[in-house]
């Protein structure tokens, strides 16, 4: 008698070029100019791979971070690779972990993002994913010919066309379409090219797309937001969601509600798979991690902590407040709302002063932050997890390489000797990591040329 398999849980490795804490630039094992340094992806993406984890995943902002304040010299969040041309990098120089890059929806044309998506999945070998996100910082709006941030209800309108017209293009040809018959001339079908013609409010595509279909049949969509747009978003089309909560409770509720209101869509919850952002930081002890944690909180520059918050909260500058007094109500902005909404949630429930908060975004970035030896750090994870809570996680190292390798030495052997983790990949793909079925092309299905 078979016996079923026990459920793991998935792992990204979030990269963001010297580590999630504002500070881990001046670690003393960071290296210098990470942003700009192959050699510095090239490791973390090989060690990871090593560790068996899903994939890895880039983040991305068309600005500089924290572009408007005065003391923007003090951050390295100004100098970075383009993802789609990293990922490019780093396909040739690894053979199974899953790449995932951001790619706005405010600021591209959904042609050019269906190409390079496709691209990247073809030079892969099925491993590409595209990270959906719309734009909000100011920053962006002022490099893309506008004046100020699109509005948050129109931003997801806007990506949700996005997307279906993306979707479309990487249906423009047939699994075999392209023949390459030599000996009667003929290259392709061309019953099997398809031409999308699409006219919507948003976005006027003709099609098709001018590369074959993807090995994974379409890219993995990764999507990043918890507002009720967001989730809506994440519901009818995200197959993995990147999201931010702190507690188990906050973390359950939104693990419900998503999969729930995959229903409407016609989507079954194993459809979406959802990966909290973590930061952990791994020590001795307890008391250990703490006082590791310490030490990189004394590598912020008091000065670059205010702007940081400001951004944080969508604009709203608390430095006028008592900095050991209450966190005041603030209003939500046009930005990012489900990160607003969770930082005013968090200083209530905790009863935080600002002075708190400025340390816990400055260092954190507002995600849930473990500390402690690997078991106390697994025994989170595996909580959270096992308690309807995430399908995985995005492992977001406090500093690189240091952070991501401690993880993965002391960590990820434990998760393994739980059952937790897988001890080796059973795919080639992206999808076959994620459990993940191919989408069908749409015109080989009975309900051909159907609107998605």
């Amino acid at each position: 008698m078979m016996t079923e398999q026990k459920r793991q849980m998935h792992l990204g490795a979030f990269l963001q070029d010297v580590g999630h804490h504002i500070g881990a630039w001046r670690h003393p094992d960071a290296p210098r100019n990470a942003g700009m340094n192959l050699e510095h992806f090239k490791l973390l993406a090989r060690r990871a791979e090593d560790a068996k984890f899903d994939m890895i995943f880039l983040g991305d902002q068309m600005t500089f971070q924290y572009e408007e304040d005065e003391h923007i010299g003090r951050t390295t969040r100004t100098v970075n690779f383009e993802p789609l041309t990293l990922l490019s990098a780093l396909a040739m120089l690894t053979r199974r972990i899953g790449l995932v890059a951001t790619a706005s929806t405010s600021y591209n044309e959904p042609f050019n993002v269906a190409r390079k998506f496709a691209s990247l999945d073809h030079i892969s070998g099925g491993r590409a994913g595209w990270n959906i996100v719309t734009s909000w910082t100011l920053g962006e709006a002022l490099n893309f010919n506008r004046d100020e941030v699109m509005d948050h209800g129109l931003r997801y309108q806007r990506a949700q066309e996005f997307v279906d017209v993306v979707q479309g293009l990487w249906d423009s040809w047939e699994d075999d379409a392209l023949l390459n018959d030599k000996k009667t001339g003929l290259f392709f079908d061309p019953d099997k090219l398809h031409v999308l013609d699409h006219q919507g409010r948003f976005f006027k595509v003709r099609g098709p797309l001018n590369i074959s279909r993807a090995i994974q049949g379409q890219p993995v969509l990764v999507q990043a937001g918890s507002s009720s747009d967001g989730q809506d978003l994440a519901a009818r089309k995200a197959e993995v969601i990147f999201t931010a909560q702190r507690s188990l409770a906050e973390a359950q509720g939104f693990y419900r509600s998503v999969k729930e209101q995959m229903q409407a869509y016609g989507r079954q919850p194993h459809q979406l798979k959802i990966m909290p952002g973590v930061f952990p930081i791994v020590g001795e002890s307890r008391e250990h991690a703490g006082e590791k944690f310490e030490q990189l909180q004394e590598l912020v520059d008091p000065e670059i902590g205010w702007p940081v918050l400001a951004r944080h909260l969508g604009g709203f500058d608390l430095s006028g407040y008592p900095i050991d007094g209450p966190v005041p109500e603030f209003p939500l902005s046009q930005g990012n709302q489900s990160r607003q909404r969770l930082l005013a949630d968090f200083a209530r429930r905790e009863k935080l002063t600002i002075r708190q908060l400025y340390w816990h975004v400055t260092g954190t970035r507002g995600h849930w932050a473990i500390f402690g030896t690997a078991s106390d750090i697994a025994d989170q994870l595996e909580e959270r997890f096992t308690g309807g809570g995430a399908d995985g996680f995005n492992i977001m190292a406090p500093w690189l390489p240091g952070g991501l390798l401690e993880f993965i030495h002391q960590v990820v052997p434990e998760l393994r000797r739980r059952g937790l983790f897988r001890t080796e990949y059973s795919g080639s793909t992206l999808r076959e990591h994620l459990g993940l079925s191919a989408p069908p092309n749409r015109y080989t299905q009975p309900a051909a040329g159907a609107a998605l």
